[in-house]
């Protein structure tokens, strides 16, 4: 059983208001996607992290090499670190990257 009306006045009547709607609606939504792309250009990219730590791959995911936060050889196993975090691994033999030399740049010696 449909609940839509039979005769043909009232489907054209329908037809109309539904249009009507659509267009409303498609208004609405260019609105929204407009207000959207604005805000997303204002907000600023976040600054990446001064430090980085990449660990290892397993259960106790040790870490394995130190990296400036700007170091593209980085891998997604890094997670953010602070300078006497990153002093602290590379004075218990964790390697620096050989690319973006952290301990160079905190004045560490290997």
């Amino acid at each position: 059983m449909s609940v839509l009306p039979p005769d043909l006045p009232r489907l054209r009547t329908l037809v109309t208001y539904l249009r009507g709607e659509l267009s409303r609606t498609e208004q609405a939504l260019a609105a929204a996607e407009k207000r959207e792309a604005a805000t997303t250009r204002t907000q600023p990219t976040p600054e990446p992290p001064a430090w980085l730590v990449e660990r290892g791959i397993g259960v106790g995911r040790l870490p394995v090499r130190v990296h400036a936060g700007d170091c593209w050889d980085t891998r997604s196993r890094c997670a953010p670190a602070g300078a006497d975090q990153i002093r602290a691994l590379l004075a218990q033999g964790i390697p620096a990257c050989v690319h973006c030399r952290p301990d160079t740049a905190l004045g560490v010696l290997e």
